[in-house]
């Protein structure tokens, strides 16, 4: 892990090489933010995490919040005191936070507030690619697009600047390539938290009656009318490139980094106007750089975000101009990053111009190399304690059970040969689908759920099943912290984002503190024991919880090497009969085949013993050291 003390460094003019996520903590570190809130999710979890790690050194407040909405709201409230916030959240969490910044947005805040949501396009750590912009359109709030670390860095503090001018939630939307991308940034002056504000009471603003809620709305669309005063005189609306032919490209966030290079690639002398600020958009000067070209091609990733508004645009300021992008004809695609290819072979299409790399030749002698090389799936770690508990999980519910699951490593556990996982939805979904599929089949069902995301949002549908009665088995995966995306704490670990413990919230006492009557924890490498008791919890007549918990084996190896304790891998006996029973039922990536024998990984092997326990021929021994 990288030092992040370096964000901590007051030396401006300083340029750093940073990610954009690293970008973003910087600035805001020089923006008097006085809270940062996340629940983490890739690609925004650095945010946080760094944030998290330098927090007490820098003096300001840190929480990883239970989810996201309760993120906004924490934020919200201290905001609405006059101290700055600042939220951070993968672009579905933006799903969960929306109920609060829908009203937010009329409420307003006398503190600068930040909301970060970072799309990924290509679903690279996510369940769909929605594209975030939509709901800058939907809630009435500015949105800026950063399309590099440096841009990231200076629009986290424009935004809290003009949040504090408009008195409005900002969002800044990000994507994958953004987030994840380093470049150089340089550093300003570090600025001094401000850690504390004062409530000003003001009803009519700030407590959403109906009556209330209507002068508010009106409140709302007059600030963005001022919004677009700031759009269209914003340094972040630019024209990046001024061509001499009729042609103009308009782009966006990382997508414009691709217009820039494509256009160079195929040679093409066009202007480029590049949109900071998609929200409001600055449609004077949209309707300016229409009037200057016959043909205007949009680029932009995912959705036709921007087309659809510049072609409403062009409707009134340039009727007989070509708009080419998405609609119609599409392109480019809807679907997926783009990239600097796909660009380019749009530009082309509409251009004429010839392509000066033969791609279909490039494509050929990819396929050849890709074609010897061993696919590469996500796979559960070696040693997972999701494995066993998965392997239980199958051994006593069988084909015939249903199996809903969730977000998280465990979702994994759908993928051959564990094949346990029948419908992923959202954050929390498992424990209320499963009470559908119980009712519509009859058939057992367990649905699978990871300790955050219990705490995050699970734990309303347990309510559920205890009210409405569910026979449904909820089994809690429990390795005591947020694993997939980074290892971040939770409620129930007691660390907290700004270090230190706090109190433990257990996930055995909230199930019982919801009503559920049969609740049991089991070690899920303790094989036998694991499925006696979740065979008895199948048995019950209404919900019932079964917690497999055993640590992350990322964090107990860390722990192992620290006390200096040997890992001594598993062996291969000679009373092995190469059945292939261990590879078969568990895919543990330290299970490898070598000349058509099986043989154990040693750099791999944790020694966890789960294959020594599934082997029906005693034929892996197995010693932690």
């Amino acid at each position: 892990m990288p030092d992040l003390r370096i964000l901590l460094r007051n030396e401006p003019n300083k340029r750093v090489l940073l990610l954009g996520n690293e970008a973003i903590a910087r600035g805001i570190l020089e923006s008097e933010v006085g809270m940062v809130t996340t629940y983490p999710g890739t690609p925004a979890s650095e945010i946080g995490d760094s944030i998290s790690e330098i927090a007490a050194e820098a003096g300001l407040y840190m929480e990883y919040s239970t989810n996201e909405i309760v993120a906004v709201e924490v934020a919200a409230g201290a905001a609405n005191c006059g101290v700055r916030a600042l939220t951070a959240m993968k672009h579905v969490g933006l799903n969960v936070a929306a109920d609060a910044i829908m009203t937010l947005a009329y409420i307003g805040v006398r503190g600068g507030y930040v909301i970060v949501t970072a799309d990924d396009p290509e679903c690279y750590s996510s369940q769909n690619e929605q594209d975030n912009r939509y709901y800058a359109l939907l809630s009435n709030l500015p949105c800026l697009e950063p399309s590099n670390p440096q841009e990231a860095k200076k629009m986290t503090q424009s935004a809290f600047e003009i949040s504090e001018k408009l008195g409005l939630p900002v969002l800044l939307r990000t994507t994958t390539r953004v987030n994840h991308t380093r470049g150089p940034v340089e550093y300003g002056k570090l600025a001094k938290p401000k850690l504390k504000g004062e409530l000003i009471r003001e009803p009519k603003r700030m407590v959403m009656i109906p009556a209330h809620a209507r002068l508010m709305h009106v409140s709302m669309l007059g600030k963005m009318e001022k919004a677009k005063e700031i759009s269209e005189s914003s340094p972040y609306n630019t024209i990046g490139r001024e061509g001499k032919n009729s042609i103009g490209l308009i782009s966006s966030g990382s997508a414009y980094n691709y217009a820039v290079e494509a256009s160079r690639l195929i040679d093409l002398d066009a202007s480029i106007l590049k949109l900071g600020i998609t929200h409001p958009l600055p449609e004077k000067m949209i309707a300016e750089f229409l009037k200057k070209h016959k043909k205007v091609i949009v680029v932009e990733e995912l959705e036709p975000f921007l087309e659809v508004q510049i072609k409403a645009i062009a409707k009134d300021h340039a009727p007989n101009i070509e708009i080419h992008g998405k609609t119609n004809r599409q392109y480019f695609p809807r679907k997926g990053e783009l990239s600097t290819r796909a660009v380019a072979t749009g530009l082309a299409e509409i251009t004429g111009k010839k392509l000066p790399l033969d791609f279909e030749k490039t494509d050929k002698a990819y396929a050849e190399i890709a074609n010897g090389l061993p696919p590469r799936p996500p796979i559960l770690c070696a040693g997972c304690p999701h494995r066993a508990s998965f392997y239980t999980i199958k051994k006593v519910g069988g084909e015939n059970a249903n199996y809903p699951t969730d977000i998280g490593c465990y979702a994994l556990g759908a993928t051959p040969p564990l094949n346990v996982g029948d419908l992923l939805i959202c954050m929390g979904s498992a424990i209320s689908t499963a009470q559908g599929m119980r009712r519509a089949t009859d058939k057992p069902t367990i649905a699978i759920v990871g300790d955050s995301t219990f705490f995050h949002a699970a734990m309303p549908g347990l309510v559920n099943a205890v009210y409405n009665d569910a026979k449904v088995t909820l089994a809690v995966l429990d390795n005591t912290t947020t694993a997939m995306t980074g290892h971040q704490p939770h409620p129930g670990t007691g660390l907290r984002g700004v270090g230190g413990y706090s109190e433990k919230v257990s996930i055995e006492e909230v199930s019982r503190g919801c009503g559920v009557k049969y609740v049991r924890i089991a070690n899920p490498f303790h094989l036998k024991e694991a499925a006696a008791v979740l065979k008895e919890a199948l048995q019950q007549p209404g919900p019932s919880v079964v917690i497999f918990r055993a640590p992350c084996t990322l964090m107990d190896v860390r722990e192992r090497k620290r006390k200096g304790v040997a890992i001594v891998p598993c062996k291969i006996t000679d009373a092995c009969t190469n059945c292939m029973s261990c590879i078969k039922l568990l895919g543990c990536p330290a299970l490898v085949l070598e000349s058509g024998k099986v043989s154990i990984d040693k750099t791999l092997c944790v020694s966890c013993g789960l294959c020594a326990s599934v082997c029906p021929f005693n034929a892996i021994g197995c010693g932690s050291g």
